[in-house]
């Protein structure tokens, strides 16, 4: 599937009928994760897969300065405004990606007509974890972006998918490696300091969905749960066999779901 580009931003787009849907890739992964979203719900929605600013084919950036979830929010609408899309959209993030979900919803939640949070969180870090990845951010700038990556790969699939997919399990990784050290510390530095949406749920008043790999430790299923529960019109709908890339992971499944909310939007 070919890239397309606009203004500092390449994004791969699929279908041409039904609502938009934005899909908002994790981290440190870009597009091409949703290639099972894009192939299967292509005749249930116009699917617009962005990179994310300095991942896949975007603009890289130029400092290692904190990525801000805002910051990537109003990209989005931005992105949208470039091609022309007026009409309300559904948005779909993975992990990083639903923390720049929730930033779309606070800041431009007029545009929204749906939100899915995959394997995601609403709260902020807790100090340990933003200790933990502001030295993730210096090791990255230290050049050793591989190392990290490395560590992180086998938390982000579930054991069948490393036993049963090792080629998906290693071209995920290899994507990963791509990342420069300038966005790894930029991306990390930012979501260390992103704002905690837990107090804000109830007022998400458009159909959401939350998404889970029934294997995840990231992002338990327990605790995104409790987030469907506190959002008034949320369904939670857990996916077996996939750990934190779940829609990767298990792309029937989590196509199966997608499309059901989808459909009542």
């Amino acid at each position: 599937m070919e890239r397309r580009r606009t203004g500092d931003w390449a994004y791969l787009q699929q279908g041409e009928s039904g609502p938009v849907l934005l899909l908002v890739h994790g981290f440190p992964l870009d597009a091409d994760m949703w290639s099972g979203q894009l192939e299967g719900l292509a005749g249930d929605a116009r699917l617009i897969a962005p990179d994310l600013p300095g991942f896949g084919a975007s603009q890289p950036l130029e400092s290692a300065e904190p990525l801000r979830m805002e910051r990537l929010a109003d990209g989005l609408a931005d992105l949208l405004d470039r091609l022309q899309v007026s009409e309300p959209v559904a948005v779909c993030g993975l992990s990083m990606g639903g923390y720049v979900a929730l930033a779309f919803w606070q800041r431009h939640g007029q545009r929204l007509r749906g939100l899915a949070l995959c394997d995601s969180k609403a709260a902020a870090d807790t100090a340990a974890a933003r200790q933990g990845r502001q030295a993730a951010a210096e090791s990255a700038l230290a050049g050793e972006v591989d190392r990290l990556c490395e560590a992180m790969t086998p938390r982000l699939f579930a054991r069948q998918t490393i036993q049963s997919a090792p080629q998906l399990v290693a071209e995920t990784a290899e994507s990963m490696r791509g990342t420069t050290p300038a966005t790894f510390a930029a991306a990390q530095r930012g979501m260390a300091e992103r704002a905690d949406m837990t107090s804000r749920l109830p007022q998400i008043e458009i159909p959401s969905l939350l998404l889970c790999g029934a294997e995840d430790g990231i992002s338990t299923p327990d605790e995104m749960r409790q987030i469907a529960a506190a959002i008034p019109r949320a369904e939670f709908v857990e996916i077996a066999a996939a750990g934190h890339l779940a829609p990767l992971e298990q792309p029937a499944a989590a196509n199966q779901a997608l499309r059901r909310w989808l459909l009542s939007l």
